[in-house]
């Protein structure tokens, strides 16, 4: 077994912990999602800021990922992993108290500070205990439980929104944060780290975070002129931040792993493709089962969990599956099929019969479980030991700011279409429009990752 000298805590314990983590995070998100139009009713949200709702707490996740990552090399994975678990109880707590849409978007970036703590940490934890042979198994479990967060989110989230209120979602969040805090306090012993001793590069830092806040902030005020000055100058910054890297002794982010390493930076490349392709998915469809076909949050969110479901249930087999074949065969047949669904949520309208809905979902879940689990395969085993917080870092980005185009991307659209109006009967219309127009780029976005995928080349 791979265990750190002197570390008495078993692998199940450490599996059991991040397992219970990666629900959590996804969870919240997934379960938020279903309650956005209560929250628009009761707030008096337009569409945009409804978007904001969502986006707030993946564009700080995003952000504070990599610096996290490498400080939980540094200074402790667990300390980090604990850190994040305290944060994200206590801004669920506070979010489900909120009385504006300020508010409310305010505790939600908190959130995601945290739960930048959780993604940047979790994956690493389990790749550090675990030996290659156990690797993709034990990242299996670990997608399927993020999958499973996926799947009981819009269920329970439906539930609880059509009977207690969508506040009732956030103290739920806060109640299962404060069992995890137990577990980890009670069960996890030792500690964890990379690169102990080395120097944490604030300056490196600063410059990621303002580059990556300006250009994705640029990119939800499109097609303001406000919004192309941030994108470039969030592209300059990013730009300055590689150079700095390259220069800096103790690096946030080892550029050398994208150099040294195609598939790392191949698979990264993927992940970013695939996440900006679908993850707004669930997102528009919670809005057009409720809107335009007129279900209730939780008839909505029984249907929408057709989708996680199959990749909670595949995600493990796909996973072990990776251990055998090359990783890049099976994630990029996983792109070839979300494609394909993505292509046919184009044609969608107020007719379109529930049974075409519900298999779609199901076939680009299944699509998404077969990409997902072995492209993480693909990055940790790419990655040097001493390197797996800030790898298991980059990829999380990737998986972020990916989510937070893909919401970037439908909050253009509607922008584009709608404006800053509620989402009213004489509004729905254009809010298919900019439904279609989002399936339209999504799937071009997804074809052109399957050649991502399969340039990778081969991992062993």
């Amino acid at each position: 077994m791979d265990k750190p000298a002197g570390n008495g805590t078993s692998k199940g314990v450490v599996l059991l912990v991040a397992t219970i983590a990666s629900f959590l995070f996804p969870f919240m998100l997934s379960a938020v999602n279903i309650a956005l139009p209560s929250i628009g009713k009761e707030l008096s949200l337009d569409a945009v800021t409804l978007g904001w709702i969502a986006t707030a707490y993946l564009l700080s996740s995003a952000t504070f990922l990599v610096p996290f990552g490498r400080i939980a090399d540094i200074y402790g994975r667990k300390k980090i992993f604990t850190c994040g678990i305290v944060i994200i109880t206590l801004s669920s707590l506070f979010s489900g108290m909120a009385n504006s849409a300020t508010m409310l978007i305010s505790f939600r970036v908190f959130q995601g500070s945290g739960g930048a703590m959780l993604a940047g940490t979790a994956v690493a934890l389990l790749t550090t205990v675990f030996p290659a042979n156990e690797r993709g198994k034990v990242l299996g479990i670990n997608v399927a439980a993020t999958y499973i967060g996926l799947s009981l989110g819009p269920v329970l989230g439906g539930v609880l929104t059509q009977h207690f209120g969508w506040r009732s979602i956030f103290f739920l969040s806060a109640f299962l944060g404060l069992a995890v805090i137990g577990v980890v306090l009670w069960k996890l012993k030792g500690e964890w780290t990379g690169a102990k001793g080395e120097r944490f590069d604030f300056v490196g830092s600063l410059i990621y975070i303002l580059g990556l806040v300006a250009l994705v902030y640029g990119f939800t005020l499109l097609p303001a002129m406000s919004g192309v000055g941030l994108i470039v100058g969030g592209a300059i910054g990013l730009s300055a931040f590689t150079r700095w890297e390259m220069r800096t002794k103790s690096p946030v982010l080892n550029i050398s792993l994208f150099k040294n390493s195609k598939a790392f930076t191949f698979s990264n490349l993927a992940a970013l493709i695939n996440y900006s392709a679908t993850f707004a998915i669930t997102f528009l469809m919670s809005l057009y089962l409720q809107y335009l076909k007129g279900f209730n949050p939780e008839s909505a969110g029984l249907i929408l969990v057709a989708m996680p479901a199959m990749q909670a249930i595949f995600s493990p087999l796909a996973g072990r599956l990776s251990d055998r074949i090359e990783p890049r065969l099976i994630a990029s047949a996983g792109m070839v099929l979300t494609t394909v669904g993505l292509i046919v949520f184009i044609f969608l309208n107020k007719e379109t019969p529930l049974g075409l809905i519900i298999g779609n979902l199901i076939l680009i879940g299944f699509g998404f479980a077969l990409f997902s689990s072995p492209n993480t395969n693909a990055v940790m085993s790419s990655a040097p030991k001493t390197a797996y917080g800030v790898a298991s870092a980059t990829l999380a980005t990737m998986r972020q700011v990916g989510m937070v185009l893909s919401m970037g991307i439908a909050m253009l659209m509607f922008a584009l279409y709608i404006g800053r109006v509620q989402i009213t009967p004489e509004y729905y219309p254009l809010f298919q429009q900019s439904m279609k127009t989002s399936f339209i780029i999504f799937a071009v976005l997804c074809f052109g990752g399957i050649f991502a995928s399969l340039a990778r080349g081969k991992v062993r």
